[in-house]
């Protein structure tokens, strides 16, 4: 599936890492793909809830549908992610400067499609430029 298709068909996004903090970039992203009509879950054990939306402390916590897995974590934590989305996602996305042939192998073998190395939301903005 392409990374066009993945943004056109799926829009309940588990944002692994979300920030509280506006000058993050996570936080960033994320709002914006809230505004652009996509379900943000936020994912982040050190927070209750993200602009009023209930946080969960990890994505095998989450209650409710779950199409991707958007993480803005360091490398080395990206297996264990990928353990706690078997089941409930659909993708994982590796934002961008994110890379883990490992944990990507790990996803495909479980049956969920991978984007890695790339930012959500510059893929948003260049597919709606066309």
């Amino acid at each position: 599936m392409s990374i066009d298709e993945i943004l056109k068909k799926y829009r309940d996004i588990a944002v692994v890492g979300i920030s509280d903090k506006p000058d993050r970039y996570s936080y960033q992203v994320a709002k914006y793909l809230s505004e652009h009509g996509y379900n943000i879950i936020p994912v982040n054990p050190g927070l209750s809830q993200w602009l009023g939306i209930k946080a969960y402390k990890d994505v095998k916590s989450i209650s409710e549908n779950v199409d991707v897995v958007d993480i803005f974590r360091r490398p080395e934590f990206i297996e264990e992610i990928v353990k706690d989305s078997e089941g409930k996602a659909k993708v994982i996305w590796m934002q961008e400067g994110i890379v883990n042939d490992k944990a990507k192998q790990f996803a495909i073998d479980m049956g969920m499609e991978v984007v890695m190395d790339k930012c959500m939301k510059k893929e948003y903005e260049k597919l709606n430029k066309k």
